[in-house]
């Protein structure tokens, strides 16, 4: 089992930005999906964005326009570049790896948190 590593969390004010990051702790083989999910308190863990190897990517509602995923595919590497943030982004983010073809897998990272102050 292998752990992803978040990095980018912390507190900001409501209307600023952060920029999370996710990689694997050592190399494995390249993922076919890499997504970010958040999780607040009492909640159940939701999709915020997701990108495929191709570039294609899928957002949920209350994040589009202001969340931008995007990946480096030669470092494994995904990012969540967070703008005009609001108190209901407060929520632990989790990246997500999943490779459906050849050597499956599916991981996840501890999560960090983000807290957006009004």
């Amino acid at each position: 089992q292998v752990h992803l590593v978040e990095s980018g969390g912390g507190w900001v004010q409501a209307g600023g930005s952060l920029r999370l990051s996710c990689a694997p702790p050592r190399s494995i083989f390249s993922a076919d999906k890499m997504g970010w999910y958040r999780q607040a308190p009492g909640t159940q863990r939701e999709l915020v964005a997701s990108i495929t190897t191709s570039g294609s990517t899928n957002y949920a509602d209350s994040v589009k326009g202001r969340f931008t995923i995007s990946r480096d595919n030669a470092k494994n590497t995904v990012y969540l570049q967070m703008n005009s943030l609001t108190p209901e982004d407060t929520a632990v983010y989790y990246c997500n790896y999943k490779r459906i073809f050849g050597v499956t897998y599916d991981y996840w990272g501890q999560g960090t948190q983000v807290t957006v102050s009004s």
